[in-house]
């Protein structure tokens, strides 16, 4: 499997806009000298990228895309926790901090470092493709991850990463099928007569107008409560299930799991509803 010669460029103009971007990133939260450089770039299976990685390392686990399909940051587990070292002030010495899982606290940091970095990689393929990209988690072992069937083709990518006195080895992994789809539609000219081109539009009016009087169902939802199966099975008429919802926060408005709004509690007449008071951003 090999990347035609045009995607592959068009590819490695838009991962060294990311590498640069990440390097800014690293340097202005560990406050040392940083570059990252995208070494390569190519096709290979699932099977084939997982099987290449260290049995223990870290691994962001995003979704990208409009169906959500799975992606991986990938880098040295020495390299998140001398970062973490660094962000709370340490001296982030190879080798200071022993290889370990990370904590909590410790992925929250990360958590929202590799946050900003996923931003600056959906704004580097806003021109091929809409990445939309979202972080979903951290792990440490390659192998147990079963995010897609072996044989599937994916993107990879190689950056190398040099932080004060700190080297490492970085990948990025991403479903190719939207991205190369992307790739081949955009480098096609156009051979679609004036005709075509209208009834296309037209049909695409049509979709969009019975898309927007498709019925969904919104509900209005408070913070989940985590409660165990044997209080649920001992419910009786008159108990009371605390809610631990605060008064000050507003309740997120949904449709499905996707949450579009917040809203707080008010009246229409006799019934109640819902006010919106704040609005999610790319719905």
């Amino acid at each position: 499997m090999t990347l035609a010669r045009e995607h592959a460029r068009t590819l490695e103009v838009a991962l060294g806009t990311f590498a640069r971007h990440w390097s800014n990133q690293l340097m202005a939260r560990l406050r040392v000298p940083t570059q990252v450089s995208l070494e390569a770039v190519g096709l290979q299976t699932y099977d084939e990228y997982i099987s290449r990685l260290p049995p223990t390392t870290t691994l962001v686990v995003c979704a990208v895309g409009r169906n959500r399909r799975p992606a991986i940051v990938q880098f040295p587990l020495e390299s998140a926790l001398t970062w973490v070292d660094q962000m709370l002030g340490g001296p982030g010495k190879p080798g200071a901090v022993p290889d370990r899982e990370l904590t909590e606290i410790e992925q929250a940091l990360l958590g929202d470092l590799m946050t900003r970095v996923l931003g600056d990689l959906t704004y580097a393929f806003a021109s091929i493709v809409a990445v939309d990209v979202d972080l979903r988690s951290f792990q440490h072992s390659p192998q147990a991850l079963q995010l897609m069937t072996a044989t599937t083709t994916v993107i990879t990518a190689s950056f190398s990463i040099s932080a004060g006195e700190h080297h490492a080895t970085a990948t990025l992994m991403a479903p190719a099928e939207g991205i190369i789809t992307a790739l081949r539609e955009k480098s096609a000219p156009d051979q679609r007569s004036a005709s075509q081109e209208a009834a296309e539009k037209e049909q695409r009016e049509l979709l969009d107008r019975a898309v927007q009087n498709a019925p969904v169902e919104v509900a209005v939802r408070m913070a989940p409560v985590p409660v165990h199966p044997r209080e649920v099975v001992s419910l009786a008429v008159g108990d009371l299930l605390p809610l631990h919802h605060p008064r000050s926060q507003p309740m997120d408005v949904v449709v499905g799991d996707r949450v579009l709004a917040q809203a707080v509690a008010g009246t229409n007449g006799s019934r109640l509803a819902g006010l919106v008071v704040n609005v999610k951003e790319n719905l």
